[in-house]
């Protein structure tokens, strides 16, 4: 696939040299293009000036920037035909609770575009673990939402091959609970010191 990455920081960098490792023809975009231009340089991908010219002939465009200005970019790309990821969880400064109340960002992001086609995943994978999708041998969970299934297929198609199990959580209503499963890992580690090296994996029969 075609992959734009918009942001160069620890979930940025980290999507960009999973996906160049799995395959992937990447593209990364940053607020300051010297920070795209070393991650580009890094794990082999190229580097665009702004997040329309990372997205122009992009297959899927992902969205690895802080919650509060991921609204702002998203506008940018409105007039993109490539599935739009929303990778972002919407934590606020002090890291006690969430921005959203009664709805999730990614909804909210829904409304600012109503016409692109937007998926809420990988926000539940911490960055150490986009290029280590397994543990203990079994592939973490890479759960996805949203109302379009035709791009959920293609963002299922992209969880795979960076080695995690696509689980579709259903549509965008759900990625209120992704937001909330992404702050409750986020709590747990920063609350008990762990190495932020955990994921989620959903054990048990299944059919």
């Amino acid at each position: 696939m075609r992959v734009a990455i918009i942001g160069a920081g620890n979930v940025g960098s980290g999507f960009a040299g999973a996906a160049t490792a799995a395959g992937h023809q990447v593209t990364v975009a940053a607020a300051h293009e010297e920070n795209a231009v070393k991650v580009a340089e890094l794990v082999g991908g190229t580097a665009a000036a702004t997040a329309a010219d990372a997205a122009r002939g992009a297959d899927v465009v992902v969205l690895a920037v802080p919650a509060a200005v991921a609204a702002g970019v998203l506008t940018e790309l409105k007039g993109t035909t490539a599935v739009v990821v929303d990778a972002t969880n919407p934590v606020n400064e002090t890291y006690s609770d969430l921005t959203t109340s009664g709805t999730s960002h990614a909804e909210q992001l829904a409304a600012v575009a109503p016409e692109v086609k937007l998926v809420k995943a990988f926000n539940t994978v911490f960055a150490s673990r986009l290029g280590a999708a397994r543990e203990d041998g079994l592939p973490l969970d890479g759960y996805y939402a949203g109302d379009d299934e035709e791009a959920k297929q293609v963002v299922a198609e992209l969880l795979t091959s960076l080695g995690f199990r696509p689980i579709d959580a259903g549509g965008l209503r759900m990625t209120r609970s992704l937001e909330e499963l992404a702050f409750l890992n986020i709590t747990l580690n920063a609350r008990n010191g762990w190495t932020w090296q955990s994921g989620w994996r959903l054990t048990g029969p299944t059919v």
